[in-house]
């Protein structure tokens, strides 16, 4: 999800945009011939937010996360690790995910 810059960021900001990135995520591993299940290692990039007074939302992307991951039709949860930055290519982003996918 994308935000005008200087617009305020909804509470849920970060939530939003990480099911729009595991949804694409999704989408282009399909394409590939893969699904979420080979993905094997995930690093995290979160901004924070100014309604965690500068943190991350680790909450928020947690909750987006346990939709795709380590359910019962996708129980596999990749090795991740999860790092707050100062800021990402576009000023109202707040997710960026990088992923290594394997093939079974």
């Amino acid at each position: 999800m994308n935000y005008e810059p200087g617009s305020p960021l909804p509470d849920d900001a970060t939530y939003e945009q990480a099911m729009t990135v595991f949804a694409g995520m999704r989408d282009k591993l399909t394409g590939l011939g893969l699904g979420m299940g080979d993905v094997i290692q995930m690093q995290v990039f979160l901004v924070g937010v100014p309604q965690q007074d500068g943190r991350l939302d680790f909450d928020g992307f947690q909750r987006a996360y346990t939709q795709f991951f380590g359910t019962a039709e996708q129980p596999n949860t990749p090795v991740r690790s999860v790092l707050q930055v100062a800021g990402l290519a576009r000023p109202q982003w707040v997710v960026e995910v990088e992923v290594v996918a394997v093939r079974p």
